[in-house]
C-alpha cells in the first residue's frame, strides 16, 4: 500500500497530537503517584511504628520495670520480628524516644517529658530507656496523626495517651525553663 504526500503529513500530525495527549496525561499522573506513593509511606509508617511500641510493650511484660537500651535488644529479646527501617528518610534510620532521664514514671500513665535521640547517639547515654521510635523527618504529611502535621512529631511509644503530647526534649538541646 502505497500513502501519497498528503496521507504521510496527516498520519505525522496524528502522531504529534497523540504524544501530546499522551504527555499531559503524564503531567496530570504524576502528581497523583507522588502523592499516592506518600499516603503509602504514610501507613507503612504508622505500621511500622506501632510494631516497635507492641515490642516495647512485650519487653515490658518480659522484664517488668525495665526498657530497653537499643533497638537491637528488642530483636535479640525476640520482642519484634524485625528492626524495620523508618519509611519517610533515606537511610532508614529512627530516632528514639527515651524516657527522660529525672522524670519518673507511673506505671499506665503516659510519661509528662521524654527526649528524642538519634540513635547513633545510644552508646554516649547513661542508661537510655527507650519507649518508642519517631522519625526524624519535618517533612509536612499529608495526614494528620494524634494533631500532627509533620512526621518528626508522629510519636510512637509505649503507654502514649494520644490526648496528651508530652514535653519533647531534642538530645542536645538545652531543657527550656
Amino acid at each position: 500500500m502505497k500513502f501519497s504526500t498528503g496521507e504521510k503529513g496527516y498520519t505525522l500530525i496524528i502522531l504529534l497530537i497523540a504524544i501530546a495527549v499522551m504527555s499531559v496525561g503524564l503531567l496530570i499522573a504524576i502528581p497523583v503517584w507522588k502523592t499516592q506513593i506518600q499516603r503509602e509511606k504514610e501507613a507503612e509508617l504508622i505500621f511500622r511504628g506501632h510494631q516497635y511500641v507492641e515490642a516495647v510493650r512485650l519487653y515490658q511484660l518480659k522484664y517488668p520495670g525495665r526498657f530497653p537500651h537499643s533497638l537491637k535488644e528488642l530483636l535479640g529479646e525476640k520482642c519484634i520480628r524485625r528492626l524495620y527501617k523508618e519509611p519517610m528518610t533515606k537511610d532508614g534510620l529512627w530516632d528514639v524516644i527515651l524516657l527522660y532521664q529525672g522524670v519518673s514514671r507511673q506505671r499506665g500513665q503516659s510519661p509528662q517529658k521524654v527526649m528524642i535521640a538519634p540513635q547513633r547517639v545510644l552508646s554516649s547515654l547513661d542508661n537510655p530507656q527507650i519507649l518508642g521510635v519517631v522519625s526524624s523527618s519535618p517533612q509536612k504529611s499529608i495526614k494528620i496523626y494524634n494533631g500532627q502535621t509533620s512526621y518528626d512529631k508522629w510519636l510512637f511509644f509505649y503507654g502514649q495517651d494520644p490526648q496528651r503530647m508530652p514535653e519533647i526534649i531534642r538530645y542536645g538541646q538545652a531543657e527550656q525553663k
